[in-house]
């Protein structure tokens, strides 16, 4: 079995003369070095954004330490680290349970949750900058088709899997100030109340566009104030009195006190690398998402299904 090779440290003060410290950043040939690996294969891995670098006037450079970190990492599979770093789809079930898990580990483990929209956060962890992302994309009788080639836009999306979160409701929010009698889809479309929309990219957004063709309807009829970055955003909004409609989960309608017109429902999966599905944070997130606690949760807040959270969906052939 090939020797690992040892972390490079930097040296102490008092180190012997002509013993220079290890430098803080090291160029392509000092991590080749370290790596024992050709030049090349590193320039691939920078490349391809699977060892943290970055280029400055035309040149890598790498952190020593982040080296360290990611070669650890890589060697155990992401068992050990103690973070788990979500990015993606927001929802208020999620947020709850993150929460909740966040105030039991305290300061022994980091569980972080960064609500970005679908796209960015598929983004975000192709460059490993997030480890899991929460995606939903249409109708849920479709997702596990609409799911799969949404990630194929990623060159790592062969290094995925995708794992059930749960299913959940998604319609309008409502204004309390708009009229009983126009809470359909129609009636709000054909009406002149405000709304406030999601950024695109956003897999609320999506379905609202599909919501939008089906009914022969247009974005640029309605009288949109604002364009929000989360349906809690957007929940505010309307609670606030800013616009009257905003698409999104029947939960975010529910924490806010809104009125909730159902479209349909909706699968929100998690995408995520195969060595971060084994990480110990995240098959806790699992077994908290399948626990008699968060399945009264989900039924407080509404909209919620829960069967088949934990589920693996998809995974490469390759």
């Amino acid at each position: 079995m090939a020797k690992e090779p040892t972390p490079l440290r930097r040296q102490p003060a008092s180190s012997a003369a002509g013993e220079s410290a290890a430098p803080r950043f090291l160029s392509v040939r000092q991590v080749a070095d370290y790596l024992q690996v050709n030049e090349k294969k590193v320039y691939a891995l920078a490349s391809e954004g699977k060892i943290p670098g970055t280029k400055i006037t035309g040149k890598w450079l790498f952190p020593r330490e982040l080296v360290d970190q990611w070669l650890l990492e890589s060697s155990h599979g992401g068992v050990l680290v103690d973070r788990l770093v979500l990015a993606g789809g927001g929802d208020a079930l999620l947020q709850r349970v993150l929460g909740n898990l966040a105030a039991e580990v305290q300061a022994h483990a980091l569980f972080s949750y960064a609500p970005s929209g679908t796209r960015l956060g598929l983004a975000l962890l192709a460059s490993g900058r997030a480890d899991v992302c929460g995606i939903h994309w249409g109708p849920a009788e479709e997702s596990h088709l609409r799911h799969p080639a949404l990630i194929s836009a990623f060159a790592q999306h062969q290094q995925w899997v995708l794992v059930r979160g749960l299913r959940r409701e998604q319609g309008l929010l409502v204004s309390p100030s708009v009229p009983a009698q126009l809470h359909s889809v129609d009636a709000l479309l054909a009406s002149r109340h405000t709304w406030v929309l999601r950024q695109d990219g956003a897999g609320s957004q999506r379905f609202f566009q599909e919501v939008l063709a089906r009914h022969g309807a247009c974005a640029d009829a309605l009288q949109v104030t604002a364009r929000v970055n989360s349906e809690r955003e957007a929940a505010a909004a309307l609670a606030m009195g800013a616009a009257d409609v905003a698409p999104g989960a029947r939960s975010a309608a529910r924490e806010a006190g809104l009125a909730f017109v159902p479209i349909g429902w909706e699968a929100f999966d998690f995408a995520l690398y195969r060595g971060i599905y084994f990480r110990t944070l995240f098959q806790r997130l699992l077994d908290e998402l399948k626990s008699p606690a968060t399945r009264e949760l989900a039924r407080a807040l509404g909209g919620y299904d829960l069967t088949e959270a934990g589920k693996l969906v998809w995974a490469s052939q390759g």
